[in-house]
């Protein structure tokens, strides 16, 4: 085996030649590449090469501020891209807006079998995660643009099912990340909060004829490493790039290292702040009377990380596992910029493993953001007008959770609630309406859903709906609530009805906990 692999990030990067399919790993802020990404870069900037490349990345790569794939946004540098999410790469949404590069939204999980199947040499990818949504091709098959002509996704038929198949790139480059590498190009990934589907892309680079080039942070000599260690075997990397500066191999970015996203220790948990008890609060303590002891939960980001606060307020944490997309179970994931990191997990997979977990239906619950919702239960948070975010792991997590719980509140830009005495106030309402005739982009079918017989609820601070085949019915307005003025008049279409609906548990409403804890479920 060649032990002459490394080489500075600026060397690797005159490694990508014009027209290469570059794949790169990563997850938000997390295990990201960034230095040698950076080197691309700065040569593109100053060559003008390498150019035309089709871009595959995984996961949300970003932080907002310019860090991640935004640093390969550039028009010319980019002829087509391949992603889940878009939201924390601005530079990169704007490109797509723009007409300026073809592109393509993939759900993570999806992605991730897509790596595995190129190991593989096999034709397609085919799986039934994204029927009925805008990854559908009888719903536009993904593609984000007027310049992306070119079919991904083919609507196929086994035993008289429906299945979606999934064209797949040649992958010539692979840029992955780890800890220490040993001369021979053997990787652990031993401080990294994450560890993704770093196999799955270098066995599908080498496959595909490719290179992988791995950035790490130290170096061991030649075979020292614990080969149970090993997550990359050297036969699979082909280039070594040491970083630099801790800066450009931070564990997340703008966070040098956390041992306890390395789970070098475990940290006590008992400084949590209860949230204040806002709309945040009132729609996370409703959708946490979902949970139930032995559940397998995924929560997203945003209002739904708040029902993870909820249960460790209200004592129920420790009944409950909660799991995040990137590979995690157990423990208390982080929020934020640091989402997907977690501390005190009990184990960590590799990301593909946990997406078969979660398409074949292993999750009990999933808590899911809201940012639109149609008469017939579709929800939409991929897509606002110009701004594009993607999906991310959202239609593979939706499509497949046992029971679905949907938060979010009811208008939005400028809405103003409070709780008082165990009823709702509003002071002022938002200025969008939220659940509207049609949804933007259907991130989440809701016929499908429906016709699956998912459970699947959408909880508001003033009111809650649920998925029958008919479309949404309301089932639940908050105490203090009227339902005409506060509830109907903000929807664009009328709800299904029947009789009065529920009020909502007015414990939500007071200071005080609940005492979820204490009930019998």
């Amino acid at each position: 085996m060649p032990t002459d692999k490394m080489m500075s990030a600026k060397e690797a990067a005159l490694l990508v030649k014009d027209g290469d399919c570059v794949a790169v790993e990563g997850f938000v802020a997390m295990n990201y590449p960034e230095e040698v990404v950076c080197a691309i870069e700065d040569r593109f900037l100053k060559t003008g090469h390498p150019r035309d490349l089709t871009l595959f990345y995984t996961g949300g790569q970003g932080d907002n501020k310019g860090h991640g794939s935004n640093h390969l946004a550039h028009e010319g540098l980019l002829k087509r891209v391949y992603a889940s999410h878009f939201g924390l790469n601005p530079d990169m949404g704007k490109l797509i807006v723009a007409n300026k590069v073809e592109a393509y939204n993939v759900p993570l999980g999806v992605q991730n079998c897509m790596l595995r199947d190129i190991s593989a040499a096999k034709p397609r990818t085919i799986t039934h995660i994204g029927l009925g949504t805008f990854v559908d091709p009888r719903q536009g098959g993904g593609k984000l643009n007027e310049r992306t002509k070119e079919e991904l996704v083919e609507l196929i038929q086994f035993d008289g099912k429906d299945y979606l198949s999934f064209r797949l790139p040649k992958i010539n480059i692979a840029i992955i990340r780890g800890t220490t590498a040993d001369l021979a190009g053997n990787i652990t990934q031993e401080k990294e909060g994450l560890t993704l589907a770093v196999l799955s892309m270098a066995m599908a680079a080498h496959n595909c004829g490719g290179i992988t080039i791995a950035q790490v942070e130290r170096l061991a000599e030649l075979h020292s490493l614990n080969p149970r260690k090993v997550k990359v075997p050297g036969i699979l990397v082909n280039r070594i790039v040491q970083a630099s500066s801790a800066e450009l191999h931070a564990q997340v970015f703008g966070r040098p290292y956390s041992p306890a996203f390395a789970s070098e220790l475990r940290v006590p948990l008992g400084g949590v702040s209860p949230l204040p008890l806002d709309e945040r609060k009132i729609i996370a303590r409703r959708a946490a009377m979902e949970l139930r002891p032995n559940m397998v939960v995924n929560l997203g980001i945003g209002i739904p990380d708040g029902v993870g606060s909820v249960a460790f307020e209200e004592g129920i944490d420790n009944f409950i596992t909660l799991t995040t997309e990137p590979g995690t179970i157990g423990g208390m994931p982080a929020v934020g910029v640091d989402f997907g990191a977690v501390s005190n997990m009990e184990c960590l997979l590799d990301e593909p493993y946990q997406f078969d977990f979660y398409d074949g239906g292993g999750l009990d619950l999933a808590v899911l953001g809201l940012a639109q919702a149609d008469e017939c239960g579709n929800t939409n948070v991929s897509k606002f007008g110009p701004k594009m975010v993607g999906s991310g792991g959202f239609i593979d997590i939706s499509q497949m959770a046992k029971k679905l719980v949907f938060v979010g509140t009811f208008t939005a830009s400028g809405l103003k609630v409070h709780a008082d005495a165990g009823k709702l106030v509003i002071e002022q309402d938002g200025k969008v309406d939220k659940f509207v005739k049609q949804v933007d982009q259907i991130t989440f079918a809701g016929k499908v859903a429906a016709n699956a017989g998912q459970t699947v609820l959408y909880v508001t601070e003033r009111c809650v709906f649920s998925l029958t085949k008919e479309g949404l019915e309301l089932v639940e307005v908050a105490p203090g609530v009227e339902l005409e003025k506060d509830v109907l008049a903000h929807m664009t279409f009328r709800p299904i009805i029947k009789g009065q609906p529920k009020l909502m548990d007015p414990r939500i409403f007071l200071p005080e906990t609940m005492g979820l804890s204490n009930n019998k479920q």
